[in-house]
């Protein structure tokens, strides 16, 4: 388990503030104080790790801090330590500005022992409005019932205040410094592949690296890719049988030469695009130096339509397979890769894989079903999860092969897995309900292979999708839910009505009653875009904490508001939480601006 890109993983950084008045009152709070930050850490490191498999790290600050020296000391050595999450502790009074964490654009969170001996509590509200006052918008953090002042355990509200805030600073410090890559840039006039620079830095704190897609068929025709794992990548292929049917009209089907070399392209392909990402030192001993460095890409995403599609074999099967926890190397980290270069689909992508660990699902929001319509075309009805009508989650030819529902937790519910908790049976298993049929040729007229499957099985999901409006800026929509399994007759019908060669998931949104989920053709009528990005699990509290950091508003979501948790300052700009986001975030502005 390695970072695969440059850069050092960002550490959390705890610091155990403490009243400063010695002869008998910090002394008598020392031991507690730092317990504060050593339990805090212990639960941060046993329960949390980064998405390619490393442990998160946690770094203490040498001593309580009682004055703006230590403060100081504290901020030296966390920056020499690469902190990029900051949580401040404390069971006490303590001297609010002067004991503050001021580093602008790491987020930050204070924790206030709720006890009677000492007014830890006192201090959590005096120091967020010194945050507040300052501009430095930070999250406070107090168990509902009173501890006892020997009391070390940490309560369940504050764990899960705790590890939010942490997961989704942590996602925020990741993304700070790295790269999205536009392979080719507009996609079919598509916004979201109209890639913004403005927003990728102001918001994200990241760089767009433009990479036009000739670059993809020079490094086919002088063949720069490592040519053993070429060799091995088609091997795999062949073995594992993953060819489906061709649904092309006889007469525009591709001979099995034509096919063949489609393959072999197809797969140069994926090589060639995760070395542009993340590089590869094979290229460096075959003479390709400046080539082997790739472009530090946390993210990317594929133009393909139609340019490079009516010329030449589609993305669909590079995309699928970078999207996917395992390859011919075996299991590994998914990568975030977006279809027709939709940068703000492939940003709710990474904003889940680095809450969740796991691969990602991208899809278009393609079609609701209403109840009486699926009765109309195929005779039956909905039932369970599905009665109040569906969502048809459909991509036109990849989508990551996890989405398959074939990964079992230890009961056998279907799951989607962080890389180090795939086994061999999941990843044979997912490969073995997938199959790659031949380019409809109507969309794809230079052939290539998109996968095909259905997700099997219900699982707890969460889609997602960020949009840039006109004098606003970015705002994030989420729709917690489920995936659900029709009857095959069903499925069929409602598939081929589609496309039979693309990979489909059917999708229902929890319901509230009210606005966007008053109904399941409420949530349809109000997603902002063609596309979804679709994470593993109900996590959208944990987005809206991320957003909230990152100033994006939250424009529409299903979460219960008692799970609702951004940074005190919101209090500020009124009760009502939505319109107190937009007001805030537009307030404090782009974290990088």
């Amino acid at each position: 388990m390695t970072n695969r890109l440059i850069g050092r993983l960002p550490k959390v950084g705890i610091r155990p503030v403490i009243d400063g008045r010695e002869r008998g009152v910090r002394e008598s709070l020392e031991v507690q104080t730092m317990n504060m930050a050593k339990n805090a850490a212990k639960l941060i490191e046993e329960n949390l790790r980064f998405p390619s498999g490393e442990k998160v790290e946690c770094v203490i600050a040498d001593t309580t801090i009682g004055g703006v020296a230590e403060a100081a000391a504290c901020a030296d050595k966390f920056e020499r330590e690469g902190v990029g999450v900051s949580l401040t502790v404390t069971p006490c009074w303590c001297y609010g500005t002067e004991v503050m964490d001021s580093t602008p654009i790491i987020p930050k969170a204070v924790w206030g022992f709720n006890g009677t001996e000492r007014p830890g509590a006192v201090y959590l509200a005096a120091a967020l409005a010194g945050y507040t006052q300052k501009g430095l918008p930070a999250f406070g953090i107090y168990g509902r019932d009173v501890q006892d002042a020997g009391d070390e355990t940490i309560p369940e509200d504050v764990k899960e205040k705790v590890m939010r805030f942490v997961k989704a600073a942590l996602a925020v410090a990741q993304m700070k410094g790295k790269s999205y890559l536009s392979l080719g840039y507009t996609s079919m006039g598509i916004a979201g592949s109209m890639v913004n620079p403005d927003f990728f830095q102001e918001y994200l704190g990241m760089r767009t690296e433009f990479v036009d897609m000739v670059e993809v068929k020079r490094r086919l025709d002088e063949e720069i890719y490592d040519k053993a794992e070429y060799e091995k990548a088609l091997a795999w292929t062949k073995e594992n049988d993953i060819e489906g049917d061709d649904y092309n009209a006889k007469d525009e089907q591709s001979d099995r030469e034509r096919k063949d070399w489609e393959w072999t392209v197809v797969v140069k392909m994926t090589l060639i695009m995760r070395d542009l990402m993340i590089g590869n030192p094979k290229l460096k001993e075959a003479g390709f130096g400046e080539e082997a460095h790739g472009h530090n890409a946390i993210a990317g995403g594929f133009q393909g339509q139609r340019q490079w599609t009516d010329y030449y074999p589609n993305g669909d099967f590079a995309e699928t397979i970078l999207n996917t926890s395992f390859d011919w190397n075996g299991i590994r980290q998914a990568f975030v890769f977006a279809t027709e270069n939709d940068s703000l689909n492939a940003v709710p992508m990474l904003f889940g894989h680095l809450l969740t660990n796991t691969a990602q699902i991208f899809s278009d929001v393609r079609t609701y079903w209403s109840p009486d319509s699926v009765k109309r075309v195929t005779g039956k009805e909905l039932t369970g999860l599905a009665k109040d009508g569906i969502i048809h989650l459909i991509n036109s030819g990849s989508t990551t092969m996890d989405a398959t529902a074939q990964q079992k937790d230890a009961d056998g519910n279907p799951v989607m897995k962080p890389f180090w908790e795939v086994t061999e049976e999941d990843a044979a298993a997912c490969l073995k309900n997938t199959n790659f049929c031949p380019a409809d040729r109507g969309y794809f007229r230079g052939g290539g292979f998109s996968s095909q499957f259905k997700t099997e099985g219900e699982m707890p999901v969460t889609m997602s999708r960020i949009n840039l409006v006109k004098g606003l800026g970015p705002v994030l929509q989420i729709a917690e839910g489920f995936t659900v399994e029709l009857e095959d007759d069903v499925h069929k019908v409602l598939d081929e009505r589609t496309n039979p060669t693309w990979p489909t998931t059917w999708f229902v949104p929890k319901l509230t009653g009210a606005g966007a989920f008053k109904d399941v053709y409420s949530v349809m009528a109000n997603w902002g875009a063609n596309h979804g990005a679709i994470s593993y699990g109900h996590i959208g509290a944990d987005l809206i904490t991320l957003a909230s950091i990152l100033r994006i508003p939250v424009c529409m979501h299903n979460v219960c508001e008692d799970k609702i948790f951004r940074p005190s300052a919101w209090a500020g700009f009124g009760e009502n939480k939505e319109g107190s986001d937009y007001r805030a975030c537009e307030s404090f502005g782009p974290l990088y601006k």
